[in-house]
């Protein structure tokens, strides 16, 4: 009954601050409800099962994990590990143990207390089939993240270890992540009272903001946790709409519905920042690019699919197109991590040589091939016009491309799963661990949509994994890239910037080099 009460009177709060804030919010730097434009709708609010950057920028401040990314510095290359609900950690010499050592005193939104059986609770959720609770949804969402754990333990009430049968050099990396499933810890009371398949309707953790309400397809509400453990919020919540097209999501920046957009139109920037609104963009490990399906007869091709990526003019794309708001990508490693190299190029944009391949491969009258991408969604860009680019670059060498679209929560439902009358597909990804190559690439990667393999890739990946000195590792990971490249196994196309565009009493928003960010800093003026 308590809990009701308190419910009700948050989601009174937040109604009448939102209305204050519809009318042009105005304040002392504090208060007042944030609103930002977002490009599709948001998946599940589970941390556990949810796929996409849109959604865990969402879960992001309302569930936390042991270790974080510092996203306060937009000036560092990749956000430096920093802890969070575990206060410091040991690795063993040998890189078989990880002890995380927690905060105490902090508690969930629903008053559960935050402890070492908690986090117990939510990692044998996701990888021990035995446990009451555990879910497959999840299980499959964190397999890149636990599925090298050997066993975990509760060590004291403030002490938690992971156990791994090989060093596992992406670990802490992987904890900082979201995308696909993240390690945001939940409430166990929350979980059991709600099940599995419904916790997400009531999301519970530790986050600076509290889930309010949501109503599908038209917003997404949080309002401040006031009894959060570190520096509260200024905003007094935050709203999250989906507007999926681009060109609506300017007019409601430029309207005053919203405070802030992510993805405006390429064309709209500059013409926005002129009139007053503020740009905020990044550098962020992020990559959109083309699946080849190796069980397609022309894809399975090596010059087929060497051709394929010598004719996209990824270089127009990016500035013509897109505006600047992207760079033309060249590598399937990902900006913003250890191992990437900016100066890789896997192939010269060259389309007379793509011809040449086309017809020493025996396709010389061309072909007809099928891609599939969605309209909308996460890191997604504006993916129908860039498709229709690159339809338009491949037909200049005789290669017919059928578009077959989809809306974005239906395509990331079936993406790594292609059917063999599908030439490629496309998606947008990327981590700020070199170990991104390894899910996209590997044999069993969750990423691997188009079921490439290479024993010497592996061989790599394996040593990038298990090797204990990270400058070591970054080398055995350029050398596995190298290898994608030589094999055109993805078709890297651009690389996002990011761009973020607010209203001029927006401040203290922060655009780092990752695919989300926090909202702790920002005030409404």
């Amino acid at each position: 009954m308590k809990k009701a009460l308190l419910f009700m009177l948050l989601l009174l709060a937040l109604t009448l601050t939102t209305a204050c804030s519809s009318e042009g919010v105005e304040g002392s730097g504090g208060g007042g409800i944030l609103i930002i434009g977002i490009e599709s709708e948001a998946d599940v609010l589970d941390p556990h099962r949810a796929g996409g950057w849109v959604t865990f920028r969402i879960n992001r401040q309302i569930h936390e994990s042991l270790v974080t990314g510092d996203l306060s510095d937009p000036n560092q290359m990749y956000p430096p590990i920093k802890p969070g609900l575990a206060e410091s950690w040991d690795i063993s010499e040998d890189g078989l143990t990880y002890t995380f050592h927690l905060r105490e005193g902090v508690k969930f939104h629903d008053g559960t207390d935050f402890n070492a059986e908690a986090v117990e609770f939510n990692v044998r959720r996701a990888w021990d089939p035995n446990f009451e609770y555990y879910d497959a949804n999840s299980a499959g969402s964190l397999s890149l993240v636990y599925e090298r754990i050997k066993d975990i333990r509760v060590e004291d009430e403030y002490t938690f270890v992971f156990e791994f049968e090989e060093p596992f050099s992406a670990f802490l990396s992987l904890l900082t992540q979201g995308g696909q499933g993240s390690t945001g810890i939940l409430s166990p009371t929350a979980l059991m009272e709600a099940g599995n398949d419904q916790y997400a309707e009531n999301p519970v953790g530790t986050g600076p903001f509290m889930f309010a309400a949501r109503e599908r397809g038209q917003r997404i509400e949080l309002v401040r946790n006031e009894d959060y453990w570190s520096e509260k919020p200024h905003i007094d919540g935050v709203i999250f709409r989906p507007i999926p097209d681009a060109s609506a999501r300017v007019l409601a920046l430029e309207s005053g519905e919203v405070d802030i957009i992510a993805v405006p139109t390429p064309d709209s920037v500059e013409r926005l920042v002129d009139s007053g609104f503020k740009l905020e963009q990044s550098a962020p490990p992020h990559s959109w690019y083309l699946n080849f399906n190796f069980d397609h007869p022309a894809m399975s091709d090596l010059r087929v699919r060497q051709a394929i990526i010598m004719a996209i003019d990824r270089e127009g794309m990016a500035n013509d197109l897109l505006r600047g708001t992207a760079t033309p990508s060249t590598s399937a490693q990902t900006p913003a991590n250890s191992a990437f190299d900016p100066d890789f190029v896997d192939y010269e944009y060259n389309p007379e040589r793509a011809k040449e391949l086309l017809e020493e491969a025996g396709y010389g009258d061309g072909f007809e091939v099928k891609f599939q991408t969605s309209i909308d969604g996460s890191g997604q860009l504006i993916p129908v016009p860039m498709a229709e680019w690159i339809q338009a670059d491949l037909a200049k060498v005789g290669i017919n491309v059928i578009l077959d679209t989809y809306e974005w929560i239906t395509y990331l439902g079936f993406w790594t799963t292609m059917d063999p009358d599908v030439g490629f597909n496309q998606m947008s990804w990327g981590m700020s661990t070199p170990y991104f190559i390894s899910i996209i690439g590997s044999e069993n990667g969750i990423g691997n949509a188009g079921n490439y393999y290479s024993a010497e890739f592996e061989e790599l990946v394996h040593k990038a994994i298990t090797e204990l000195d990270p400058d070591v590792a970054d080398e055995y990971w350029k050398q596995a890239n190298q290898i994608l490249a030589e094999d055109a196994a993805f078709a890297p196309i651009v690389n996002d910037t990011a761009p973020y565009i607010m209203a001029d009493y927006v401040e203290g928003f922060i655009a780092p080099n990752e695919e989300w960010y926090d909202l702790i800093d920002v005030t409404i003026n």
